[in-house]
């Protein structure tokens, strides 16, 4: 994306064109700004795993696979500053491919409380570059806690927290121009609420969360004219809500909507010693998930997932599935 984006970004002095193309290119929207509730694996969890805490010293282990597809298209203009006239007009036309495989590790600490972690990894493609990665993620974190009992017919509240790591491909170390990148390249740690409720046989459920975001420091990247050297990214705040219904004992589905809104960042260069801060506009990105759930034993469920995006600033379609790993030899007294 190099000129007119919606969410383009302002830069506080008057550049000139190639530094503007180097801010312009360090803003544009990246697959990995795209947050981990997106991820269509994760949202079907919510409505499984999240409610229904681990039993204390009880391992979990699920594999997941999953597809995502973002298109852009975007008008490239040159203006020439003395006369005002158009000298290079042209529509740019870029797809990017991802995809992702993870494992995701749960561990009962107590009855009420579980830890989590989920390492990521990930192939990209990307038509406009004709560049192709793969790489690790970022890793995350999180504990899950159930203040109060489960209570039949009542609400089920769950307290959650989440680190996310910096351990893949950061978009601000990489060559803008060859390379592409597995990461959102800075640490951040989130944490919210969710809620379900059984109706039977259908299960609502919901969730809000805030995530605050720490400064990519220490960088010294080559944009146009200019060197990147320090991204300082929004916090986001995030909510969803869906249902899920039991079909038969094999056979549920899931509906879901996840929305998110990313607030401004900012974006400070080096142009020959002199400080050039650059500044994001805030965005929103809204997803709509659907999943099936297979029952293959009576401990193993199969969910096969789809979703699209509805804004802009989210991926126009994802694909998912993830199934349980048998851990029964890593359980203890096993």
């Amino acid at each position: 994306m190099v000129c007119l984006v919606p969410g383009a970004a302002a830069i506080a002095q008057e550049p000139e064109e190639d530094s503007a193309e180097a801010a312009r290119e360090a803003l544009q929207k990246r697959d990995t700004d795209v947050t981990e509730e997106s991820n269509l694996e994760e949202v079907f969890q919510a409505a499984e795993k999240q409610y229904s805490l681990l039993p204390s010293g009880q391992l979990s282990v699920v594999f997941a696979g999953d597809y995502s597809y973002f298109r852009n298209d975007t008008i490239d203009i040159g203006i020439d500053e003395s006369s005002g006239n158009i000298n290079r007009f042209r529509i740019e036309n870029d797809a990017e491919h991802a995809f992702g495989a993870a494992l995701s590790v749960d561990y009962g600490i107590w009855n009420n409380l579980t830890f989590n972690t989920r390492l990521p990894v990930q192939y990209k493609y990307d038509t406009q570059k004709d560049a192709s990665s793969a790489a690790l993620g970022d890793v995350t974190f999180g504990l899950r806690y159930q203040p109060f009992p489960v209570r039949p017919g009542g609400i089920n509240t769950t307290l959650f927290g989440t680190l996310s790591t910096a351990t893949g491909d950061s978009p601000y170390d990489i060559n803008v121009n060859s390379e592409l990148s597995s990461g959102k390249g800075y640490y951040s740690i989130g944490g919210g609420v969710s809620m379900s409720k059984i109706v039977d046989p259908v299960v609502l459920f919901g969730s809000i969360g805030y995530t605050m975001a720490f400064d990519a420091t220490g960088l010294n990247q080559r944009r146009g004219t200019d060197l990147l050297k320090r991204v300082e990214p929004g916090d986001s705040i995030s909510f969803s809500m869906g249902l899920a219904y039991a079909l038969s004992y094999e056979v549920s589905v899931s509906a879901s909507y996840q929305q998110s809104y990313n607030f401004v960042s900012n974006f400070v260069f080096d142009r020959g010693g002199e400080k050039i801060v650059a500044n994001s506009e805030d965005s929103t990105s809204s997803v709509l998930n659907t999943s099936l759930g297979l029952r293959t034993s009576s401990n193993r469920i199969i969910n096969i997932s789809f979703g699209f995006g509805l804004t802009e600033d989210s991926p126009d379609v994802l694909l998912g599935i993830s199934l349980p790993i048998d851990v029964t030899g890593l359980k203890p007294g096993a």
